[in-house]
């Protein structure tokens, strides 16, 4: 089984789609480290050789930034537009969605269940 980025690849996979497995690796830049790793896209992840991983290995090192950095890099952006007070940063402290869609209905996922109106007396 291939570890790479600290993430096991699934092995029954095509490499290209098993990379997508690593945060921050989408299909494109899947394709391109294949490329410059010189690995072949059709290849299963249980059929590579060790210099096969360690070539990708390499290459996700020195021009990726994927999981853990990269998580630890959103959280930072997130939390830093929350500091500074701005509109977006704003809408993650209320949890509401940030990039400009419609509450009054739908957002049911960001806001949680509906809340009932309580009956005055």
């Amino acid at each position: 089984m291939a570890r790479i980025a600290g993430v096991d690849l699934q092995k029954n996979k095509r490499i290209d789609i098993a990379l997508t497995g690593i945060f921050g690796i989408g299909r494109s830049s899947a394709v391109k480290i294949l490329v410059e790793a010189d690995v072949d896209r059709a290849t299963r992840t249980q059929d590579l050789t060790e210099a096969n991983v360690s070539a990708l290995r390499k290459v996700i090192d020195t021009d990726y930034t994927v999981e853990g950095d990269l998580r630890k890099e959103v959280t930072m952006n997130i939390k830093r537009l929350m500091d500074l007070n701005t509109y977006r940063g704003l809408r993650h402290k209320r949890n509401l969605p940030a990039r400009g869609q419609r509450t009054k209905t739908n957002a049911r996922t960001r806001k949680g269940p509906k809340k009932m109106a309580s009956l005055r007396k």
